[in-house]
């Protein structure tokens, strides 16, 4: 019997463990992987100080792990979203984003559920998908949802969301409104609560797809800008200036941009700049520094192969010592 009872508390540690570790990854974790070999799309790095460690997130909603940026061990999921919620089972994750914000790490990113349809558009049917927010004590997880079920409009296809704290200290979600339902896509910001875990008020429009002057479609016979926003990302330069990055396309080319605010705050106006910023088919930029100080650009890059889009991640030096980011070569 009591051979019995031992074999009993074994079978439960076991399964007790395992379903931890169930929990932690369903994917088979790979080891000392090189960054430009891992198929990611949306590549955001947080350089964590509390643990000395580089953590890549991205489309996917995966996270990666890196001491020195090059070789990465991953991927591990991270996510325990409400299934109750609108996101449903098992909701699409893309643009994956990490922050630190007053002692807590965030987790931004698009969620899709397609058994939910929220509009029809000039016969394009429209899944619901919104940003949100989930929150851990920990850069590596797992991350869980807050208060607020929603944080943006249900009837509106919103994607892409980032972080902004302010010059004032308050939070910002810049977030892209997607053009399936409006026909030109926007860049617009909403304020969060003090502890991201929803929104105040109403959204504001930054600026519109078609404010740019170097994207490109062929639209009915005409050429004109092209309708997509996608990626944007804040900055400020070392001598203050106030720029977003954000990505479109040059007809069949993923191309990135980017564009500065003349007031220095999120209001704006946002003037673009007219050339693209990165080399053709690199876009989806954010920035982050190194422990050692270095700014880098993460971008990912886009090969169309047979109607695929083939994506990997790269990291491009950056100087952003002027009122102009510059960028530099390609490290990886």
């Amino acid at each position: 019997m009591k051979k019995q009872y031992i074999l009993l508390i074994y079978v439960l540690l076991v399964c007790g463990i395992l379903s931890v570790y169930g929990q932690r990854t369903t994917s088979k974790i790979r080891v000392d992987v090189p960054i430009d070999s891992i198929l990611l799309s949306d590549p955001c790095i947080l350089a964590d100080k509390a643990t000395a460690t580089y953590y890549m997130t991205g489309t996917g909603g995966k996270l990666w792990k890196s001491k020195d940026l090059k070789h990465w061990t991953g991927p591990f999921d991270v996510v325990q979203h409400n299934r109750n919620s609108w996101m449903g089972e098992r909701p699409d994750i893309w643009a994956a984003e990490l922050h630190r914000h007053k002692g807590k790490y965030y987790y931004f990113a698009t969620f899709t559920n397609k058994d939910i349809k929220i509009d029809t558009v000039k016969g394009n049917i429209i899944d619901r998908r919104a940003c949100h927010v989930l929150v851990s004590d920990r850069a590596e997880g797992p991350y869980k949802p807050m208060a607020d079920s929603t944080y943006l409009p249900a009837d509106m296809p919103t994607l892409d969301g980032t972080l902004w704290v302010d010059a004032d200290n308050k939070p910002y979600m810049i977030y892209c409104y997607e053009w399936l339902q409006n026909w030109d896509g926007t860049i617009e910001k909403v304020a969060l609560k003090e502890d991201l875990s929803g929104t105040v008020g109403r959204s504001k429009l930054l600026f519109k797809a078609s404010d740019s002057p170097w994207s490109r479609e062929r639209q009915d016979g005409k050429i004109g800008p092209n309708k997509v926003t996608d990626g944007p990302w804040i900055f400020r330069t070392q001598t203050g200036k106030l720029g977003m990055l954000w990505t479109s396309w040059v007809f069949d080319v993923y191309t990135q941009g980017v564009a500065y605010s003349e007031s220095g705050t999120l209001d704006g106006p946002w003037i673009q700049e007219k050339l693209p910023i990165t080399l053709p088919d690199y876009g989806h930029g954010m920035l982050f520094r190194t422990f050692e100080g270095r700014l880098l650009m993460s971008v990912h890059s886009n090969e169309n192969r047979d109607g695929r889009h083939i994506r990997y991640p790269h990291l491009f030096e950056v100087d952003d010592s002027g009122d102009r980011l510059v960028v530099g070569k390609r490290l990886y």
